[in-house]
């Protein structure tokens, strides 16, 4: 009997004057585990250390995602008995963002298909995030009783105005013309360029900013810019009632925002707007210990497990959350999510 080979979920390969990061998990739209987040953390490290590798390339297999987030799935059906599962997976994650945020070698991530949750953590920490117009970005992490994390309450704290704030409360999908005009992606590249945008970057000798502001191409018209007074009009409030409030005396658009938050769990509302207000100001390895202590303590709760099983597992759509009105939760709720965990805080030695 033959043994099938089977390819590693990450492809670690050396292109001339990169090092190609391919995440290989094409049937589950490149979804994150804990051994790939580990690998790549593990490629970083060498590309830092070796002086031959000049940049640093991360794409997504087939032609659907780049990485539509973390593998979630097995969190709900694990976590709640497991605690060192939950933790180090999330442990493990979130010191790879922070690596990618420090990497002095030019890190250039190809935004090709759906990018969420786990994806933004692969790319947004860069300083290069070219967009194809396949892109569809989103952190629906409300939707399923988590946090926009991997370094999300910081990344979304630094867009303009109040787009952060919008996209983190209502999951909204950004296409690749809101990205670049947000600042989420750096320049963007059509399809049919991206073969000589990969020919380019492993073997061109300019520099990775010079190739990409040579293939940088017009992304279209952004739906994005013409929201942008309503979105910092309404969220620019620092309590989610009194953004939903503002909502409600809206036009037809900013009431379709508070009926879709309303569909959210509280509880990850609230967390997630206290995040990015304390991540205005915070450093990626601060805001990244804020996001550890929340998702530890929300493993302790309902929602994640409640919102995984409704959205992902039974698919009903119909998520029970408890509490289930954001008048529920108390300061001294989200309080509980900001100490420390019994198993210490987050570090980066």
């Amino acid at each position: 009997m033959t043994d099938i080979a089977v390819e590693p979920e990450v492809l670690i390969e050396r292109r001339g004057r990169a090092l190609w990061l391919t995440l290989n998990r094409p049937a589950a739209l490149n979804a994150l585990n804990h051994p790939m987040a580990l690998s790549i953390h593990r490629a970083l490290f060498d590309a830092a250390a070796d002086p031959d590798i000049e940049r640093v390339i991360i794409e997504g297999a087939g032609e659907r995602a780049f990485c539509a987030g973390g593998d979630v799935a097995l969190l709900a059906r694990r976590g709640r008995e497991d605690r060192a599962l939950w933790e180090q997976f999330f442990h493990d994650e979130y010191r790879m963002n922070q690596a990618i945020a420090r990497l002095e070698t030019p890190y250039v991530a190809i935004l090709d298909g759906v990018t969420m949750g786990g994806g933004v953590g692969l790319s947004i920490h860069g300083p290069y995030r070219v967009a194809t117009e396949r892109l569809l970005f989103a952190m629906p992490e409300t939707g399923i009783g988590l946090i926009p994390d991997v370094g999300g309450t910081h990344a979304l704290a630094h867009l303009p105005g109040e787009i952060g704030t919008w996209l983190a409360l209502t999951g909204a999908r950004l296409k690749a013309a809101d990205c670049v005009y947000a600042g989420i992606a750096t320049h963007f590249v059509p399809v049919e360029r991206l073969a000589v945008l990969r020919d380019l970057l492993a073997t061109g000798e300019e520099p990775v900013a010079e190739i990409l502001e040579t293939l940088d191409a017009p992304a279209g018209e952004s739906a994005l810019e013409a929201l942008r007074d309503g979105i910092d009009f309404h969220f620019g409030h620092d309590r989610v009632e009194d953004i939903l409030a503002s909502l409600d005396e809206g036009d037809d658009w900013a009431r379709e925002q508070a009926a879709t938050i309303r569909k959210m769990s509280p509880t990850s509302c609230k967390l997630s707007l206290a995040g990015l207000r304390a991540g205005r100001g915070a450093s990626i390895e601060d805001a990244l210990i804020t996001e550890y202590r929340m998702v530890c303590e929300i493993r302790n709760g309902h929602d994640f497990f409640e919102g995984v099983r409704a959205q992902l597992i039974d698919k009903d759509r119909n998520p029970k959350w408890q509490p289930a009105r954001f008048e529920d939760v108390s300061d001294a709720d989200v309080a509980r999510h900001l100490a420390p965990p019994e198993t210490g805080d987050l570090t980066f030695e």
